[in-house]
């Protein structure tokens, strides 16, 4: 039974190239860089502007490989949703995007396996958890503040629909 080798990296949706990180983690396993690397542009496409974590497992016996893909960060999920460059440098001051609940829900659900939350009302929490330290606010409001309207039952029909 051989060992299998992990290579773990992030990379920018669809732009992986042969140099580092991939590279010079792949070369001394003896496989083929380019077909590896094209795999994962394959997968990842959909998430372009984004950076990715992929998980390459390796069998250096026969070169074989599996690609794996990973969700982005809820920030980059965030960006994405707003079309923005980036979060606010200075969060407290600048505010770089506006969040819809909806949007807000859709992040959640698309990380729901990562997140730490128990459902989906906990999981969208977090997901403004992360807008507050991004200079974004939800529903027009300061992020904290929409936490504090779940908690009291505001958004239940959207939060709703899938808990069990």
């Amino acid at each position: 039974m051989v060992e299998k080798k992990v290579v773990e990296a992030l990379v920018a949706g669809g732009q992986a190239t042969a140099g580092p990180p991939l590279g010079p983690a792949l070369g001394p396993l003896g496989v083929n860089v380019v077909a590896i690397v094209n795999k994962i542009n394959e997968l990842t496409k959909d998430y372009a502007g984004m950076k990715v974590p992929v998980k390459v497992t390796v069998n250096p016996e026969d070169k074989t490989f599996e690609v794996s893909v990973g969700t982005p960060t809820v920030s980059a999920l965030i960006v994405s949703e707003l079309k923005i460059e980036k979060g606010s440098g200075t969060p407290k001051a600048t505010k770089v995007g506006n969040l819809s609940m909806e949007q807000a829900v859709r992040i959640a659900r698309l990380k729901s396996a990562q997140l730490l939350a128990k459902n989906l009302k906990l999981g969208v929490k977090e997901v403004l958890g992360s807008c507050v330290s991004m200079g974004v606010t939800v529903e027009g409001k300061d992020p904290r503040e929409v936490q504090r309207e779940i908690d009291e039952g505001k958004y239940d029909a959207i939060l709703k629909e899938e808990e069990n």
